[in-house]
């Protein structure tokens, strides 16, 4: 029986023995396959997928890098001691400590999962994963030189980044419950056992293989999105300031872009007012397709379906209120 069992163990095919075959057969009728996808809709989408994916995958692995060392070399204690205990006071801490991770959307994911497991309430670490992508210097200074002459364009991007992840996580800690979250994204890490690096190693490697995934579905989305939505859209927003915020907003999410390079898409939008284009700086690092599915995929489908609307509403409001205080209103 045993043996039997060890044949057809061995007999069973693979996920690299699949990619091998599709491999050969890409090769072999690579002619064939360039005639059959050798449409520009198909084309202009690939192009979008890949742009995703590069410009996210670097952020992913600092993401999973962080992550593993705050599982293996940062002790619970020092989390506790450093955050004030009311979760009140520790929802802007959270956002501010944002500024110190030059990172996009998708590396705050993992960071954000292992502050949770290292007993950290769940509103303070979602008041950093907003912070961290829309906060930080790297971001704030893309935006300046997008937007050449204009420092109250960046001043306007911190403060209502700012203002989303702070108003986001008081209402999670007054309203949010831990059912929401998938169980294994609040299990406590163990303590002891095998070596820190070992940990680290175990750590990065799984959350970059469960990650990467659910970014691959993210650009996937975000692909056939940008090939659906007509461009002629915003030639028609000129001067509606109003409508041009919602529009705005609603690409933020599809189109997906890295809150690196987001900036310099807003500043060639040059027919819109600053306003629409400053919600769309708020609301894309805080919420878009392929940062959805991220969630999902590590707090879970019910997280997911109550935290992207949550965040979409209050990144809306947060960017037209600081537009109207700090950009002088609606040109």
């Amino acid at each position: 029986m045993t043996s039997a069992t060890e044949s057809r163990s061995r007999r069973r095919i693979t996920s690299l023995e699949v990619l091998c075959v599709v491999l050969v057969l890409a090769l072999l009728l690579q002619s064939q396959l360039v005639d059959a996808l050798d449409i520009p809709a198909l084309r202009t989408g690939a192009t979008v997928f890949v742009a995703v994916c590069v410009q996210a995958m670097p952020f992913l692995v600092l993401g999973t890098l962080i992550s593993g060392a705050i599982a293996a070399f940062l002790p619970a204690e020092v989390l506790r001691r450093v955050l004030p205990r009311r979760s009140a006071l520790a929802v802007p801490v959270a956002g501010l400590a944002g500024v110190a991770l030059p990172g996009c959307e998708c590396a705050s994911v993992p960071v954000a999962r292992r502050l949770m497991q290292q007993g950290v309430a769940p509103s303070v670490a979602l008041a950093f994963l907003l912070a961290a992508p829309a906060v930080n210097p790297v971001v704030l200074v893309a935006t300046a030189v997008a937007f050449p002459g204009r420092p109250e364009m960046v001043l306007a991007r911190f403060c209502g980044s700012l203002l989303t992840a702070v108003v986001t996580g008081w209402l999670w800690a007054r309203f949010g419950k831990a059912s929401w979250i998938a169980a294994r994204a609040l299990e406590r890490l163990p303590s002891g056992g095998s070596s820190r690096w070992a940990v680290f190693a175990e750590t990065t490697r799984h959350d970059l293989v469960e990650a990467g995934g659910f970014l691959v579905i993210g650009g996937l989305t975000a692909a056939a999105l940008n090939v659906l939505v007509p461009s002629s859209l915003l030639e028609s927003l000129s001067g509606q300031w109003v409508l041009g915020i919602i529009v705005m907003a609603l690409l933020a999410v599809v189109l997906a872009i890295c809150s690196e390079a987001d900036a310099f898409v807003a500043a060639s939008l040059s027919a819109l007012p600053l306003l629409p284009r400053l919600v769309f700086l708020v609301v894309g690092p805080a919420v878009d397709v392929k940062l959805i599915a991220l969630q999902a995929g590590t707090f879970g489908k019910a997280f997911a379906l109550r935290f992207a609307p949550l965040a979409f509403t209050v990144a809306v409001v947060s960017g037209t209120v600081a537009g109207l205080v700090l950009l002088g209103g609606v040109s």
